[in-house]
């Protein structure tokens, strides 16, 4: 086991409870919210609670693949049964 020396801090010098040390926006402003995909600031309420803007949704849309239609599918039946 270590034992702590003098010169180390205290694990209650580790989390000061300073508010103006915590990195944020100004009073006044909202918090920076950027896209997940390309890190673009995003600004409209929807695609901040998304976390992704227009552009990458309508990308996002392009890459999943259109279900195939529903079709019957023809089979001969089973014998013996």
């Amino acid at each position: 086991m270590r034992q702590d020396s003098p010169g180390d801090p205290s694990p209650d010098d580790a989390f000061p409870d300073d508010p103006s040390l915590l990195p944020g926006p100004p009073p006044g402003q909202r918090a920076l919210v950027t896209c997940r995909l390309c890190g673009r600031p995003l600004t409209g309420r929807a695609a901040r609670l998304r976390g992704v803007g227009d552009g990458c949704l309508a990308k996002l849309h392009e890459r999943t693949a259109p279900r195939p239609p529903e079709q019957p599918v023809e089979q001969d039946p089973l014998p013996g049964i």
